[in-house]
């Protein structure tokens, strides 16, 4: 008799109720090589916080005090101050990170997406030269994983997503890691966890009594430490703790061969925002964001709403920001500073106005889209500010040339400024993007799309049934806030700019008509 896929997942179901550890079921990953010391090159650690607005940040000067270990990083580094994801949510913003393009290119535009296969190789990691680079990464983000399991021939360690979790509501991880995309997908098929009822009872039944048991056990350990719950991946699912983490990043930057390629993909400040004790009680203040409209694509949150949302937020991300000094210090420490690029980024932003919370949204404003960037080079001793438009899509090929690699001729993004002995252009256009409703072989036809050029911002809703084609016009450098609406009061700079944007879609889209 064979045994199928589904058979073995009702099957292993039962672990719980045989106190079998599901850590357990999951292939080893393979034994680390021992550092040995190269210096020609100098390591890239590459560290993503998803979710990271870059105006909460208190080194942006933003009012409460979120990131003082980021501050004193930044006092050693290099610090953007206008960079933007080219995505709202973690699949276009961490595809067109890892691959120097824009959504339109890698087609990873809807949730979930994978990256065009025809686009495949032209990725950060297949582009480091793996003769002479150690390549390895780690991401909690289900989303991100996709994308790392796609580059995974070009990773020499790939730690398995499960492995930084308490616990694992998704077997998929452990049962099947070398075809974890489809698996993953076809779990949620079986135990869905969106409200829909499950295809299967016994399956269903069994994994709530997991879950008890698994609850049970971790409030035990850690409930007095995180009052508003263990950080999350997601509302019902997996459980971690930040702490884990950094801990093996640390390990990594102090065991792991040089030179080396490091990738974390962190998922806090991502809701939950669900912060270690002390950081809860934080920010009892008075002060209340720049009142803004409601949009007419919103969800009609209260504003006093939304000004918990954020204070919640804002304490979720000064844990984060504690976590990292952790880490920062031991950089000092071992020297880790004066041979390694260390770049702090993240893929999108977060909303807390407009009626709107979240990233899931067809807006594109700063909160959202801006996006920290800092960027320590090697034996850097000096704070350097950049505020010249900045996208995400210039990492790669910034890296790359930065570590005696070639400039990749697949990227669209550019050198960023202090990486090249070029003029600044301040004037180039920076695209980004939602296109989540679109088909992914298809051209655009439903979306939103903004051009940042120069002190201007234009905003295009296209496609959308709920609403007509509008345009939207801010200068960012009079008003920050994005509630001044131009379009009508500036028409040549209006008329100039959406010529330019509509030539852009034409282009990218004429290969799929």
């Amino acid at each position: 008799m064979k045994l199928t896929r589904r058979d073995l997942l009702k099957l292993l179901l039962l672990g719980p109720l045989l106190e079998v550890e599901w850590e357990q079921l999951a292939n080893q990953p393979l034994k680390r090589p021992q550092k040995q010391e190269n210096q020609n090159r100098p390591n890239v650690l590459l560290l993503v916080f998803d979710t990271f607005s870059a105006p909460h940040a208190s080194f942006y000067r933003y009012f409460r005090e979120t990131t003082p270990n980021l501050a004193r990083f930044a006092e050693h580094a290099t610090v953007f101050h206008q960079h933007y994801s080219a995505g709202n949510f973690t699949s276009p913003g961490t595809a067109s990170l890892l691959t120097g393009t824009y959504p339109w290119t890698h087609r990873a535009f809807n949730i979930k997406s994978t990256i065009d296969e025809r686009m495949l190789q032209n990725n950060l990691f297949s582009a480091f030269d793996g003769s002479v680079y150690y390549r390895t990464a780690y991401t909690h983000s289900s989303l991100a994983t996709i994308f790392l399991n796609q580059f995974s021939n070009d990773i020499e360690f790939l730690k398995p997503l499960v492995d930084l979790f308490l616990s694992n509501d998704v077997l998929a991880d452990q049962l099947f890691p070398n075809d974890l995309n489809t698996a993953t997908f076809s779990e949620e098929l079986i135990l869905p966890r969106d409200g829909r009822l499950p295809t299967s009872l016994f399956a269903s039944l069994l994994n709530e009594s997991r879950e008890l048991v698994q609850e049970r056990r971790l409030l035990e350990k850690y409930g007095e430490f995180f009052p508003r719950g263990l950080p999350s991946a997601d509302e019902e699912g997996r459980v971690f703790i930040l702490e884990d983490a950094i801990d093996w990043l640390i390990e990594q930057t102090n065991n792991v061969r040089e030179p080396y390629l490091l990738y974390a993909h962190l998922l806090p400040p991502h809701e939950p925002y669900r912060p270690r004790i002390e950081f809860t009680d934080l920010f009892n203040d008075e002060w209340l964001p720049v009142a803004k409209p409601q949009h007419f694509s919103g969800e009609g949150l209260a504003q006093a709403a939304l000004n918990q949302r954020r204070r919640t937020y804002d304490h979720y991300l000064a844990y984060v920001d504690a976590e990292f000094g952790r880490l920062y210090n031991t950089m000092l420490e071992n020297g880790t500073l004066d041979n390694t690029y260390v770049v702090v980024t993240s893929d999108h932003g977060q909303m807390f106005e407009r009626g709107i919370h979240g990233h899931i949204t067809p807006t594109l404003y700063n909160p959202v889209l801006q996006i920290p960037l800092i960027i320590s080079k090697p034996g850097q001793q000096q704070r350097v500010d950049v505020r010249t438009p900045t996208s995400a899509v210039d990492v790669v090929p910034s890296l790359l040339t930065a570590t005696s690699h070639p400039f990749p001729a697949w990227t669209e993004g550019r050198l960023l400024p202090t990486f090249s002995e070029e003029a600044e252009v301040p004037d180039r256009p920076i695209y980004a993007m939602d296109a989540k409703r679109n088909f992914r072989d298809e051209a655009l036809t439903v979306g939103t799309m903004t051009l940042i050029k120069g002190p201007y911002k234009l905003i295009h809703y296209f496609g959308y049934d709920e609403y007509e084609d509008s345009f939207e016009l801010y200068n960012l450098e009079q008003e920050r806030e994005e509630i001044q609406d131009l379009y009508e009061s500036e028409p040549a700079i209006a008329a100039e700019l959406r010529e330019e944007m509509e030539a852009k879609i034409a282009e990218v889209n004429e290969p799929y008509l």
